[in-house]
C-alpha cells in the first residue's frame, strides 16, 4: 500500500513540474511577441509622420515659389506714373534767325547769322574712307516698347538689347548716310554700362581710337535720347506728327566749353535749318550750354537727342530716318 501511494505522489510531482514549466514557457513567448509588435508599431508611425512632414515641406516650397513668381510678375506691372504727350514749339525760343532757333545758357554771346551762312570747316568726300562716326555716350538708353498712357516697373529706361537702345537708332542714321554715298561707321561700345558715371570719358577714348584708325573722319555724331518729367512720377513724351506719322521731337545739344564750338555750331545751325525746312516742327530749339560733350575732338561734332524715354521706339526710329536724310543733304 505504501508503494502505491509513493507511486501516485511521484506522478503528481512530475505533472506539477510539467505544468509549471509549460506556464513559464508560454508567458515568455507571449511577452516577446507582444514586445516585438508594440515596438514595431511606433516605427511604422514614425515613417508615416516623416513622409507627411516631407510632403508638407514640399508643398510649402511650391507655395513659396509660386508666390515669388506671382510677386515678380505683379511687381513688373506695378503702376509707376502717367505718360503725357507734349509738343515743344521752337518758335518761342529767345534767339532765332531764319529757321534756326536757340536757347543760349552758355554765358557766351553767339550770333546765329554769320555762323549759319559760313562754309563748313571741312569737305566731305564720297569715297570708301569713313567721313562720319556715330557714337553713343549713353548706349543703353531706350524707349517705350509700345504706345501707352501709363508706364510700369517693366518699362525700364535702359536696356542692353541693341534692337531697342541707341544702337538701333544710330544704325538707322548710319544706313541713311551710307545710302547717300557718305561713308559712315558706328561705334556700338557700351559706355554707360555697367557704370554710368564716367560715360563721357570712356566715350572720348572710343572717339579718339576711331579718329586714329580713320583720319578721314570729319563729323562725329553722339546720339542720345532725352528724359523729361512732370511732377513726381509722370513722364513726358515729346512728339509731333509729320506726313501722317508720329515722330519723337529732336534737340541738338551743343557746348561752348571747347575751342571748336563755333565750327561745331556752323554744322548744328545748318542741320537745324534743314530739319525745319524738310520736317517742320520736328526740331526743338538748339540747347547751348557751357559744357564740352567731347565736342573738342573735331570741328564737326554734334550731340543729338532723339525723343525721351516716354516716346515709343517706333517714334524714335521715324525721327532717326528724318535726321539721317537731313544730314545727308547738308553734308553732300
Amino acid at each position: 500500500m505504501k508503494n502505491y501511494f509513493g507511486i501516485i505522489r511521484y506522478f503528481v510531482s512530475v505533472f506539477l513540474c510539467f505544468l509549471v514549466f509549460s506556464l513559464s514557457f508560454y508567458n515568455n513567448f507571449y511577452n516577446r511577441e507582444f514586445a516585438v509588435k508594440t515596438s514595431a508599431k511606433p516605427q511604422e508611425n514614425t515613417e508615416s509622420e516623416e513622409i507627411s512632414q516631407v510632403k508638407i515641406e514640399e508643398n510649402k516650397e511650391e507655395e513659396k515659389s509660386e508666390k515669388e513668381e506671382s510677386k515678380t510678375v505683379s511687381n513688373s506691372k506695378v503702376y509707376k506714373g502717367k505718360i503725357i504727350s507734349r509738343y515743344v514749339s521752337p518758335y518761342a525760343a529767345p534767339l532765332s534767325y531764319k529757321k534756326v532757333y536757340m536757347k543760349n545758357l552758355s554765358g557766351k554771346s553767339v550770333d546765329i547769322k554769320p555762323l549759319l551762312e559760313a562754309k563748313l570747316p571741312f569737305d566731305i568726300k564720297e569715297n570708301d574712307d569713313p567721313q562720319v562716326l556715330i557714337v553713343h555716350t549713353h548706349t543703353t538708353e531706350t524707349y517705350m516698347r509700345e504706345e501707352s498712357e501709363v508706364y510700369t516697373a517693366a518699362d525700364t529706361p535702359r536696356t542692353r538689347n541693341t534692337a531697342q537702345n541707341m544702337v538701333n537708332i544710330g544704325k538707322i542714321v548710319k544706313d541713311k548716310l551710307n545710302s547717300a554715298g557718305i561713308k559712315c561707321v558706328q561705334a556700338t561700345t557700351e559706355h554707360d554700362y555697367p557704370e554710368y558715371t564716367g560715360s563721357y570719358s570712356r566715350a572720348a577714348k572710343t572717339i579718339k581710337a576711331y579718329l586714329s584708325k580713320y583720319p578721314s573722319i570729319k563729323v562725329v555724331i553722339d546720339l542720345h535720347r532725352d528724359a523729361v518729367t512732370s511732377g513726381k512720377s509722370d513722364k513726358v513724351k515729346l512728339v509731333t506728327e509729320i506726313n501722317g506719322k508720329k515722330a519723337a521731337q529732336v534737340m541738338l545739344v551743343m557746348g561752348t566749353g571747347n575751342e571748336h564750338y563755333k565750327e561745331n555750331l556752323k554744322l548744328a545751325f545748318k542741320l537745324q535749318e534743314r530739319l525745319e525746312t524738310d520736317y517742320k516742327t520736328l526740331a526743338r530749339p538748339i540747347y547751348l550750354t557751357s559744357k564740352k560733350y567731347n565736342q573738342n575732338l573735331t570741328k564737326g561734332s554734334l550731340l543729338i537727342e532723339i525723343g525721351t524715354d516716354a516716346n515709343t521706339i517706333k517714334e524714335a526710329e521715324t525721327s532717326a530716318e528724318m535726321v539721317g536724310n537731313a544730314l545727308a543733304k547738308i553734308l553732300k
